[in-house]
């Protein structure tokens, strides 16, 4: 429904107690049975205004499913146009905005025609970073409807990774920059990529934007070899951590965006190996988005151009994501062959491994709990073959690291009491729940409130239990937030 439009129930209906009350228990059996008898709404109308079928509708109000999607409670929300403060939810955005607009179109059209040259690659910050740094409230609600890129519209523009960089044209501006100045700039790099490993969320995004724009300001002069070099690989980094935090924020496309940024810096700077782990980044996007033969390719593309460069670490993650792109294929063989491929590699990464600081986090406590994820999903399909080994190797993720690992940590504590309420242990699903709510509020974190989403309906489903209503509260206290 558009933002202005009218709602379908009378102003009066919801001042009914016995409404208010089914309302915020979430039984919307009892919700749509009083709107049919004192709204007057049919079957038909409240399923069209809720992006529900009538066939739906009716199993609902009949007893026969529960509403247990927190993505449906908002449509019903926003659908019958229900203030949020009836339902547990944050004030919805047409209780206070206006309509929106259209959606804004990405603006990574040039990024697909323009040559994988050094220069050229500079000139797509300005546009990207300008557009990010005066984003308001309205143009972030626009720019989280345009969707991400899939399929060849993806693939073709970057082939360009796998071939030499073409010849740069040099600025006629002579650059003042020296190693001491790149080493700063690669200082602070890394410090805004670990803060947005640790906690999430966009907290710091604008600094990593001006970061950008000073990189790119530097490179529009004329800098030596060297100093040019290492700027195109601050950038690289730069881009991808504005890339990882475009994504927490919910805003895939622009995530997109810079992701080929630092594709085409890392690139242009030589770093074949950080090129690989943005392709890995952009792989793990398109499996979040449910396109695991897009997130094959892009894995394959990484292995291809890095193969000659890349250390076991880099290799081993690589084949997680591998592995991760097999499970969604439902390929059980290949997923493991690829984890077992994974562990080989990691076995060869000594204390005296000469690799990138950004790789130093993929541990066996990672490959722990990146495989307990993967089988996680598996188990929401099969529980009793893959629910109790998730739950192990999760647990091990759990024992060798900390709450210092921030958004991995958490995520590992939602998926072990899913796998809980999976394997039927609802009194210990509840309490890792617990658990996990208390570290999720220190998270602003995308991939946390949507893990958060997966786990919402196990309480809903068991809402009798004190325990479990609790958690379902705390959960929908956190996504509603």
């Amino acid at each position: 429904m558009d933002a202005g439009a009218p709602s379908p129930l009378a102003p009066d209906l919801l001042d009914r107690a016995d409404l208010r009350a089914a309302l915020i228990e979430h039984d919307f059996a009892a919700v749509f049975t009083l709107i049919k008898k004192w709204g007057g709404l049919s079957q038909n109308k409240i399923g069209a205004a809720c992006q529900l079928t009538p066939g739906k509708v009716s199993t609902i109000i009949n007893g026969g499913q529960r509403v247990t999607s927190f993505d449906v409670v908002c449509r019903i929300a926003d659908g019958l146009r229900i203030p949020g403060r009836l339902l547990g939810l944050a004030p919805r955005s047409w209780e206070s905005q206006p309509a929106q607009q259209p959606a804004e179109p990405s603006g990574d059209r040039a990024a697909d025609d323009i040559p994988w040259r050094p220069d050229a690659t500079a000139h797509l910050v300005a546009g990207l970073t300008r557009s990010d740094l005066v984003m308001d409230r309205r143009a972030m609600a626009r720019a989280l409807t345009v969707a991400a890129v899939t399929g060849t519209a993806l693939l073709d523009p970057l082939e360009g990774w796998l071939r030499p960089s073409a010849k740069p044209v040099r600025p006629p501006r002579r650059g003042r920059l020296g190693a001491r100045d790149v080493a700063e700039l690669e200082k602070s790099a890394r410090e805004l990529r670990q803060w947005s490993r640790r906690f999430g969320g966009a907290l710091r995004r604008r600094a990593v934007l001006g970061q950008l724009s000073e990189v790119a300001e530097a490179l529009d002069e004329h800098q030596t070899p060297a100093v040019e070099t290492g700027l195109y690989r601050v950038m690289a980094q730069l881009a991808g951590t504005a890339a990882t935090m475009a994504w927490d924020a919910g805003l895939h496309r622009r995530a997109q965006d810079y992701y080929r940024l630092g594709l085409r810096a890392a690139h242009a700077g030589g770093d074949l190996v950080f090129g690989a782990n943005v392709l890995a980044g952009m792989a793990r996007q398109m499996l979040y988005r449910d396109r695991p033969d897009d997130a094959l390719q892009l894995v394959q593309f990484a292995q291809e151009g890095a193969r000659e460069v890349m250390g076991p670490r880099v290799r081993a993650m690589l084949h997680t994501r591998e592995a991760w792109a097999f499970a969604a294929q439902g390929r059980l063989a290949g997923f493991e062959r690829a984890t077992a491929r994974a562990a080989e590699a990691l076995a060869d990464a000594g204390p005296g491994e000469d690799e990138p600081y950004w790789i130093a986090y993929f541990d066996r406590a990672e490959l722990a709990g990146v495989t307990g994820g993967r089988l996680l999903e598996l188990a929401r399909r099969d529980p009793r073959r893959h629910a109790e080994r998730a739950a192990a190797d999760i647990r091990t993720a759990l024992s060798a690291r900390g709450t210092e690992a921030g958004r991995g940590h958490t995520l590992d504590l939602i998926g072990l009491a899913e796998c809980r309420f999976l394997l039927g242990d609802i009194v210990g699903g509840a309490a890792e729940a617990g658990r996990a709510i208390e570290v999720s509020r220190l998270s602003r974190s995308g991939r946390v409130r949507a893990q958060l989403e997966q786990l919402y309906p196990y309480t809903v489903e068991h809402h009798a239990s004190g325990p479990v209503r609790e958690a379902r509260d705390g959960i929908r206290d956190l996504l509603s937030s």
